[in-house]
């Protein structure tokens, strides 16, 4: 596997920055919600394609839709990207769903239980810190 290079990765950041605009301000499908975050995008070194992997505010049923809004819009967001990006080939969009920040939000409230629970089992044995 070869070396990521800068060039690929300035791609990628202004692929990832035309999309999040393009989803925030174009996209009207009623499916996708206001609060869509662009987390990452992976283009491939010929440009054909396009993975897009995003974040959404809401349960798991509003990120199924948004991800099929999404989706079902490729063909325009595409059409949008080419106009603002130079590149020789717009490459196929394809978007995912990141549940990175929905499973950290949930590890986190997990370890706060834990903790609670030690620190009320501690006073009432009338330990101190």
């Amino acid at each position: 596997m070869r070396k990521s290079s800068i060039k690929h990765e300035q791609i990628n950041e202004e692929v990832m920055r035309a999309l999040a605009d393009i989803i925030r301000t174009e996209v009207k499908d009623p499916r996708v919600p206001e609060l869509v975050s662009v987390l990452s995008v992976e283009v491939t070194p010929d440009l054909s394609n396009c993975n897009a992997y995003i974040s959404v505010f809401g349960d798991e049923e509003t990120g199924q839709n948004a991800l099929k809004g999404l989706n079902s819009a490729s063909g325009y967001i595409r059409n949008q990207l080419a106009r603002m990006l130079n590149l020789r080939h717009t490459p196929e969009l394809k978007f995912h769903l990141d549940r990175s920040i929905a499973y950290g939000v949930d590890m986190m409230s997990r370890i706060d239980e834990v903790i609670d629970k030690d620190n009320r089992a501690r006073e009432l044995r009338g330990e101190t810190e």
